[in-house]
């Protein structure tokens, strides 16, 4: 009974509501209050590596694949054909957000804490780099050319952005040894360019 009656004065007493959680588990009742539930939620959904610390932020990997009417050619991770732009050579940025040019041409960014991406099967791994926009983004290269996906590509397999002329340069695909595929027949890929509107 006297144990009973200072748990009670003490509890009174408390205020604060973490306080008197504990206070209540040690005199035998049970309590459950918003921080300690948020607390053991954060805890149940925290991701974690098998060593023990936060999981990396997924990558981005490049790999090559066998594409109709292209030949075989760069690909992202979800199968669809990557693209280079001519008026990049050299790894610099004319396709960006500002002038539109990425809203049909998305740009293969790496997400934030990722450096670099990965060599998937076919790709030589010493021709993968990075370019840095102005803005601190960080932006997959192949053989110094930045990478791209067509917004008119829906399906796997297909390269329906190849040869257009447009946002200043050429369109082509991009061939694991680093190089812009060139339609048979043809010494240049404007030979046989077309252009699109959007």
């Amino acid at each position: 009974m006297r144990s009973t009656l200072l748990c009670r004065r003490t509890l009174a007493g408390a205020g604060l509501t973490g306080v008197a959680a504990l206070l209540i588990s040690a005199c035998g009742g049970t309590a459950t209050t918003t921080a300690t539930t948020a607390a053991a939620a954060a805890a149940a959904t925290a991701t974690t590596s098998p060593a023990g610390g936060t999981a990396p932020a997924a990558g981005v990997t490049i790999a090559s694949a066998n594409v109709a009417g292209v030949g075989t050619v760069l690909v992202n991770g979800d199968g669809k054909t990557l693209y280079l732009l001519t008026s990049e050579q050299g790894g610099k940025l004319t396709c960006t957000d500002d002038n539109g040019c990425t809203k049909f041409w998305p740009d293969t960014e790496l997400p934030s804490g990722v450096t670099s991406a990965t060599a998937g099967t076919g790709v030589d791994a010493s021709k993968l780099g990075t370019i840095k926009s102005t803005t601190g983004s960080l932006y997959v290269t192949y053989a110094g050319w930045p990478l791209y996906t067509f917004v008119k590509d829906t399906a796997v397999g297909s390269a329906n952005g190849e040869g257009i002329n447009s946002f200043g340069g050429i369109w082509e695909t991009l061939t694991p040894a680093g190089t812009p595929v060139i339609p048979s027949g043809t010494s240049s890929g404007a030979a046989t360019t077309t252009t699109t509107k959007y």
